[in-house]
């Protein structure tokens, strides 16, 4: 949802910036896209799937570790290191709670019914990339999907300080059009 949003807000501010200085949008070129597809087949598959949680918890790493081979080739562009950054910090949680990202029995009592919540117990996977963890027994727990949108907005889902890191970076990446940067060096150089 978060990255969703960022990709929306980004393409829209970058077409606006674009347009408002009478030129085309131009978006990022992305090198080695094929990574990016291939990191989206794994989570895919642990999503999509019921795999058992090792096949699963190798499955979502393969994905973050092929996100983070694709960003690395794309370093260069405007927003990629801050994608980079969150993309490893994601990594490293994960790998630190067994391959899944630890969510706790507070914050996910938001997003599942108190009922069903019961049947979990903790250490055992909920949803398709979440493992539930009290606040003690997660590594990194600042690092863990812990932040959630305001009660009112229609759509609850938990998400991570990486997750963050990575929305910026994609909002930078596309709203930094090539017309953004030459007007932006244009004002500097006056």
């Amino acid at each position: 949802m978060i990255l969703l949003s960022a990709i929306a807000i980004g393409l829209t501010a970058g077409w606006v910036w674009a347009f408002w200085h009478g030129n085309p949008y131009q978006a990022p070129e992305l090198h080695h896209f094929w990574l990016a597809f291939a990191a989206f087949l794994p989570q895919f598959v642990a999503i999509q799937f019921s795999v058992p949680d090792p096949l699963a918890a190798v499955s979502l790493l393969g994905s973050q570790a092929l996100l983070l081979g694709f960003a690395w080739l794309n370093r260069r562009i405007p927003g990629m290191m801050v994608l980079i950054c969150g993309a490893a910090l994601n990594l490293t949680v994960m790998v630190a709670n067994r391959g899944f990202m630890p969510i706790n029995p507070q914050t996910a009592g938001r997003l599942v019914p108190e009922e069903v919540l019961l049947d979990f117990q903790p250490g055992s996977r909920i949803g398709p990339k979440d493992i539930l963890l009290s606040p003690e027994d997660t590594r990194f727990e600042w690092l863990a999907d812990r932040f959630l949108p305001p009660a009112w907005f229609p759509y609850q889902v938990a998400f991570s300080l990486g997750d963050v890191f990575i929305a910026i970076g994609v909002f930078w990446m596309l709203a930094r059009t090539e017309s953004s940067i030459h007007f932006l060096n244009r004002g500097m150089q006056t």
